[in-house]
């Protein structure tokens, strides 16, 4: 499970550009819990999960992940604990090694780096099994540099590196945004499988409010750093684009303008 207890977060405080990013920000999650997140422009949707991951220390509040408080921990440590996905393709990998290389490094996340050999037999053909689910003709292409895929197929790729290891929380930050259409709809079919497969616990960051409501059981939408909608259960089933903005409307009491939210 996931506690989020009175998340607090300013930047640049005590100057012109003080900016309140997460203003007691306060959740619960059980395991199996997909949750999707939207919300306007510096609503605080991505800073919550750079705080989460430990991106950077939190002004106060306590993030608790499987019973263990982390708060303190660094950014490496938690990794032990997480699976990400950024927005750009490029972050999740490393470009000038192979795709065989990249997926042993995040088999080895959080672990003691001994001098054994790099990769096993076993190790090759779990990882050729488990690029043959992406339906992309990676398992073919084990030693080849990561650099020289397209960025649907890294995105794919860093996916399955984050998921490698069953992570106790995968977060998702916007991972389609930088996709075309019909390869972002394909890595968002992949993650659904992926989550629904593994039972993860997952936090969404998107735009587009058509694919909050379709994917997960949970959809949270800030603003101003607040949570102020959660929505679950048959709600969420039942849910539109239009009732969703008009809760956004009737909770912060401001209008859904300017935002590509809209756009979806």
């Amino acid at each position: 499970m996931l506690d989020l207890i009175e998340l607090r977060k300013t930047f640049n405080p005590n100057t012109i550009n003080q900016k309140i990013a997460l203003n007691g920000v306060s959740i619960h999650l059980d395991d199996g819990d997909f949750v999707t997140m939207i919300g306007g422009n510096g609503a605080g949707k991505s800073t919550l999960l750079n705080a989460i991951a430990g991106v950077w220390p939190v002004d106060s509040g306590k993030v608790i992940i499987d019973g263990n408080d982390v708060t303190g921990l660094s950014e490496h440590k938690r990794a032990l604990w997480l699976g990400r996905v950024f927005q750009d393709p490029m972050m999740g990998t490393a470009a000038s090694m192979q795709i065989i290389e990249n997926l042993a490094l995040a088999k080895r996340r959080g672990q003691k780096r001994g001098l054994k050999p790099g990769v096993t037999k076993a190790e090759k053909d779990e990882y050729r099994e488990l690029l043959a689910t992406l339906g992309l003709g990676l398992e073919d292409r084990l030693t080849q540099k990561v650099g020289l895929l397209s960025g649907g197929q890294r995105q794919a790729l860093t996916l399955l590196m984050a998921t490698l290891n069953k992570p106790k929380l995968l977060l998702l930050d916007e991972h389609t945004a930088a996709l075309d259409p019909r390869t972002a709809q394909k890595v968002l079919t992949l993650s659904d499988q992926i989550i629904k497969e593994h039972h993860l616990m997952t936090m969404m960051v998107t735009h587009n409010m058509k694919d909050a409501i379709r994917y997960g059981n949970r959809l949270i939408m800030m603003n101003e750093g607040r949570i102020i909608l959660d929505i679950k259960g048959e709600e969420k089933k039942n849910l539109t684009v239009q009732a969703l903005m008009d809760q956004f409307v009737k909770a912060s009491g401001e209008e859904l303008s300017n935002d590509r939210a809209l756009l979806s």
